[in-house]
């Protein structure tokens, strides 16, 4: 039974202490509001229930819900009201009739779909105090604070690594057990995240819902519209630590550390040449293959390379970019220019050994 001197923000029974944002619909889904949208679970002295604990309260509210007055007929879980066993009866039916007006996708709650639809509007109704970085929801705040706190509340059992976020230990407990339980039913690839399942999947249906406000152009994943919106902002985060040179993506300073490290992990099978990124290797190949992708639409010359093509393209329209800065002389090309202009500084190219 719970307690009516509860400590702020949270509603206390005899053993746990649950954040009031579960209290609401506790009863149908406490175990999505902890390991979907990550609130917390505290035990009185504060720190985080493991998965045994949790399942010993479940137990507790099972036991409680013998005595309300409205019982599924399906699981024996029971409600305080009939409004209630109706929406946890959506759970076993899959019924989902609070549709998304944009694009169709369903919910079982009228307040889920809310929080779907700000994917749509761009409303983050909920800000971050130390950085004003903005979130849909508030669990996904609640996350993000981990970020500047260093908490790492959920540790696995198998390796001791600790995570921020529930669902992360969740899905990289499934690195120890192998199990992929979600299977896309297209191609029968299977995830070990229902969110890798879902991204896979918008590459049969094609959604993009994800769109950039500035020049329009969608994407099916979040975290691409993201590093999209840098090319408007400029914003470069990742810098390597040798050389200072900043990069709006992770991986590109992945592929930039290579030529600090020398390391180069594509290697060629036909000639055991080496590369620093997949790309180089893949473009390496056509050398191999005689395959060349790029055509010009003006003499239907080919090419291995995208750059190659542009390069070539500026004989057609007559564009040279690249100018001299001691007598103006323009050139189609980078190198052209490099090279024409060791005419006026006297220097010799490095030779390759």
């Amino acid at each position: 039974m719970m307690s009516r001197n509860a400590a702020p923000g949270y509603t206390h029974c005899s053993q746990f202490s649950l954040p009031k944002s579960v209290n609401h619909y506790f009863d149908m889904k406490i175990k999505e509001e902890i390991e979907v949208h990550e609130v917390p679970v505290l035990s009185k002295n504060g720190e985080v229930l493991v998965k045994e604990e949790l399942e010993f309260h479940e137990k507790l509210v099972l036991s409680q819900d013998a005595q309300k007055p409205f019982q599924c007929s399906l699981c024996d879980k029971g409600f305080n009201t009939n409004s209630g066993l109706r929406i946890h009866m959506w759970i076993h039916t899959e019924e989902k009739p609070y549709k998304c007006s944009q694009c169709g996708k369903g919910f079982t709650t009228n307040s889920d779909l809310t929080i779907h639809l700000r994917i749509h509007t761009g409303e983050k109704p909920y800000q971050c105090s130390q950085c004003n970085k903005a979130f849909i929801n508030i669990s996904h705040l609640t996350a993000h604070m981990r970020t500047h706190t260093g908490e790492k509340p959920y540790q696995c059992t198998q390796c001791d690594k600790a995570f921020a976020q529930s669902n992360n230990l969740i899905s990289h407990m499934r690195s120890h057990t192998g199990e992929r339980p979600y299977k896309c039913s297209q191609c029968d690839k299977c995830f070990s995240t229902k969110t890798n399942l879902t991204s896979h999947m918008r590459i049969h249906t094609g959604q993009k819902p994800y769109q950039c406000t500035q020049c329009e152009k969608t994407f099916s994943q979040s975290n691409s519209l993201d590093s999209h919106m840098r090319i408007h902002t400029g914003e470069k985060p990742y810098q390597c630590i040798q050389c200072n040179k900043a990069f709006s993506q992770s991986y590109s300073l992945e592929s930039h550390m290579r030529i600090h490290t020398g390391e180069k992990p594509y290697q060629c099978n036909l000639c055991n040449k080496g590369f620093n990124t997949n790309g180089g290797l893949r473009i390496h190949r056509w050398i191999h293959t005689g395959e060349k992708p790029y055509k010009c639409s003006q003499c239907d010359k080919g090419f291995t390379t995208n750059s190659d093509l542009t390069i070539h393209l500026r004989i057609h329209t007559g564009e040279n970019p690249y100018k001299c800065s001691q007598c103006d002389k323009a050139f189609k090309s980078k190198s052209h220019l490099a090279k024409h202009t060791r005419n006026h500084t006297g220097k010799k190219p490095i030779k390759a050994y």
